[in-house]
Formats: C-alpha cells, sequence, structure tokens
C-alpha cells in the first residue's frame, strides 16, 4: 500500500485539469509540426554548423520533457478538493507561524507548482524543504526544518482547510 509520500497526489480544480489537458493535447498535436521543421533544417546542410537545426532538435526536446510532465502529473492528479483529513496533505492550505516573538505566519497551497497559474495562493511543493517538514503535521503542532541556506527554521502548523481550487 503506498502513502502520499510515496505516491504524490496532485489536488487539481477541474478549471486546472481542464487548462493542464489542452496543453497537453496541444503540444501532442504539435509533434508533427516540430518534426517537419527538424527535417527542414537538416535539408540545409552541415549539421554541426546549422544553428536552426539545433534550436529545432532543443526546442522538441523541451516539448517532450513538458509533455512526459503533463502526462505524469494528470496520471496522478484528483479533481476536487483535497479531503480534509485534520493533517497537512497536498492539497490543503496552510497556514504557518513561523517566529515566536513576532506575529510573521504564511498561507500557501501545499502542492503541484503547475497549478500555480490557478491560484492567487504561494504554492509550495511537498517535496520542498518546508513542504516536506509540515507532511502529516496537525494544528498546533511545530515542526523543523533546514531551509537552502542550511538555518533550522521552526514553524508551528496554526490552520488548515481542503483547497477549493
Amino acid at each position: 500500500m503506498s502513502t502520499d509520500r510515496e505516491t504524490p497526489v496532485t489536488w487539481l480544480s477541474q478549471d486546472g485539469h481542464d487548462r493542464l489537458q489542452a496543453e497537453l493535447t496541444a503540444l501532442i498535436a504539435n509533434r508533427p509540426t516540430v518534426a517537419t521543421e527538424i527535417n527542414a533544417r537538416r535539408e540545409e546542410g552541415d549539421l554541426r554548423e546549422n544553428g536552426g537545426y539545433h534550436a529545432a532538435k532543443e526546442e522538441q526536446g523541451k516539448q517532450e520533457a513538458r509533455i512526459r510532465v503533463l502526462q505524469d502529473l494528470l496520471r496522478t492528479a484528483r479533481v476536487g478538493a483535497a479531503p480534509d483529513s485534520g493533517t497537512v496533505a497536498p492539497g490543503t492550505v496552510v497556514t504557518v507561524h513561523f517566529d515566536e516573538d513576532t506575529d510573521d505566519t504564511e498561507t500557501f497551497l501545499l502542492g503541484s507548482r503547475e497549478i500555480a497559474t490557478t491560484t492567487e495562493l504561494t504554492v509550495y511543493s511537498p517535496e520542498s524543504a518546508l513542504g516536506h517538514a509540515i507532511l502529516g503535521a496537525r494544528p498546533g503542532q511545530t515542526v523543523t526544518y533546514t531551509a537552502p541556506s542550511g538555518a533550522d527554521i521552526k514553524v508551528t502548523v496554526t490552520q488548515l482547510e481542503p483547497y477549493a481550487g
């Protein structure tokens, strides 16, 4: 049996899912155009000095990488609001308190960066240092994580709710 830590689940609104599916469909439909461009550039001659050919191949590589990312994301995505388990999980809007001496708080969505364009919230990945540290935490629980700078940072989960998207 797998857990959320082993198999990340991305919670998407229906609009977010539809947008990503449309992007994937467009990229797949564009494959023949990119292949035609590569063939046209190949016909221009010496490939070692053919900038157009190399640019077209690079664009093809970027497009194929994006297709794989979208296919993986959509394969594991769940559409709708994340379930309210009472603990921090992907698809949760989380508020954390950073410093015991101040009122520094931040509210963000724990989820895929792919949905960052569909929400006003900051989005942290569950694989990020903060995201990984708070996975499974309950309101009132304090955790420590190591920031990319190397500093240990304490945060207290103060509130959470399922992302409604």
